[in-house]
């Protein structure tokens, strides 16, 4: 992990990643199938999963790479020097995993009648890649910091926009000159939501023969104790069954979302169309570390008072660091006060549904929450106040908010613009998935690489501080200075 000058970089947000290490050589690429055929209707070809609005936001791939340092190895030395039965054995793995886990094995496609994508169980097969790098993993630096050479460590297919020959799951296995591992996973968005992912994942791990020999010959077992559970894969038909048809029921982030969209165009309109003097379009990704220990020292400053004296005030770190982003983020950002802010955050609908959606449901089961104030009314605020809107907020989804959400899909998507008035966090705290041992233990860092809509903060578990979260956020090169100073002030 990170040396001590590192961490003080990294939190003061002006971390250097190092120059950039020797070049990534692909020595093999196969189309990987199920191990067995899924028999639906005596054709598994003819399968088609009808997909949700939700599948549908976002169909391209999303990419993380997980890092296993040499001295993972102390139980089978031979992996560190036979990268042939590392490839091998996640191939075995992940043909044992697509027999049931048989969507991922398909193909994107529009339906005839009304042109939206649909999941077609063609088996036309995952990729799986293999290179070779004489760079180190101690090359790449703090792992948990973006990287531009962690690109080089994941396959990407080329897309001319045909999502029928787009793969929906690829990886690339490279090993390392000391002997250490990446594998870069890419899934589409489509195909799996973040749990969903996590838990195929958990599953192919499970697979993998290296995992399976390490079982056989020691007494070690993985961190990762969550059951496995059989996947589902129906997707629209379980989720619009489950919701009323209540058009009088309106989703507040669809709402929030079409209002910042209209003032930003108005905006726009106003300056004839020209960029903001001094904005770059660019991000910087840049990953904050919070310890177990500053988030409760930020607990114990913001509610030290009298909600603290009355004993009936408690918040999840998720809550308290969301609230706390949200003010460094729009502070840094010096808006006007009367200026209308949102907070965006994801919010599982899974157990959030009358019934609940079944166990091992496998597709998008995520719906925007929000909340709206003026940037005056955010910053005079207090923590305690925000975080009892984010609690509202997240207690509003229902079965009627998740039907009108799906509804307001219905239309034509564009690409979100680039807005400093909308904060958006998806929880990753959930999904360590760090503890995914492919190899035989867990990986020194997962990292994600950019997603399409690269402001996002995601939250994740930080592998040596199970209490603390890693913040990964897009910031416009010219906001990381006064973005880190207002986002670790009361944090120090």
């Amino acid at each position: 992990m990170a040396s001590s000058q590192q961490q003080h970089q990294q939190q003061h947000g002006n971390y250097v990643p190092p120059p950039p290490p020797a070049a990534v050589c692909v020595t093999k690429s196969v189309s990987v199938y199920p191990k067995s055929l899924h028999h639906h209707h005596h054709n598994p070809q003819q399968v088609v999963v009808n997909l949700s609005n939700l599948d549908r936001q976002c169909p391209m791939l999303m990419y993380l790479v997980f890092f296993y340092k040499n001295n993972n190895f102390a139980v089978d030395h031979h992996l560190s020097d036979d990268l042939d039965s590392v490839f091998t054995s996640l191939k075995s793995g992940l043909e044992e995993t697509l027999s049931v886990w048989y969507p991922a094995a398909g193909r994107l496609s529009p339906n005839g009648d009304h042109g939206k994508l649909n999941l077609w169980c063609n088996n036309k097969g995952a990729i799986l890649v293999e290179a070779v790098t004489r760079a180190k993993v101690s090359d790449l630096g703090d792992l948990s910091q973006y990287n531009e050479f962690f690109e080089n460590l994941v396959y990407k297919p080329v897309f001319n926009g045909n999502f029928a020959e787009m793969p929906l799951v690829v990886a690339q296995v490279t090993k390392f000159g000391c002997g250490g591992y990446s594998i870069g996973i890419g899934t589409s968005h489509s195909l799996f939501d973040g749990p969903a992912t996590y838990e195929f994942l958990r599953a192919w791990s499970s697979n993998s023969a290296i995992k399976r020999t390490i079982k056989l010959t020691t007494t070690t077992t993985t961190h990762d104790h969550h059951q496995l559970h059989k996947p589902v894969h129906e997707r629209g038909g379980i989720i619009t069954k489950s919701s009323p048809n209540n058009k009088l029921a309106r989703a507040a982030a669809i709402d929030h979302l079409y209002e910042l969209i209209k003032h930003a165009m108005m905006i726009d309109r106003n300056r004839g169309g020209l960029p903001e003097m001094g904005i770059s379009l660019n991000y910087v990704l840049k990953t904050y570390h919070l310890s177990g220990a500053m988030i409760e020292s930020l607990k114990r400053k913001v509610f030290d008072g009298q909600a603290q004296r009355r004993g009936n005030f408690s918040c999840s770190s998720f809550e308290l660091v969301a609230a706390h982003l949200w003010k460094a983020r729009v502070k840094t950002f010096g808006l006007r006060k009367e200026a209308m802010v949102c907070l965006q955050f994801a919010v599982d609908i899974r157990n959030k549904m009358e019934p609940p959606l079944p166990k091992g449901f496998s597709g998008n089961a995520y719906v925007l929450a929000s909340i709206a104030l003026t940037a005056g009314e955010l910053e005079e605020g207090t923590h305690e106040a925000i975080v009892e809107k984010i609690k509202e907020a997240k207690n509003s989804i229902n079965n009627d908010y998740v039907n009108a959400y799906i509804q307001a899909l219905e239309g034509p998507q564009g690409n979100l613009p680039p807005l400093k008035e909308l904060t958006l966090v998806s929880d990753w705290t959930r999904m360590p998935f760090h503890k995914i041992d492919f190899l035989t233990g867990e990986a020194a860092y997962a990292s994600p690489l950019a997603s399409p809509i690269p402001q996002v903060a995601y939250f994740m578990q930080n592998p040596s501080d199970l209490r603390g979260i890693d913040v990964r956020i897009g910031l416009f090169p010219q906001t990381v200075a006064a973005f880190s100073h207002y986002f670790l002030t009361n944090l120090q």
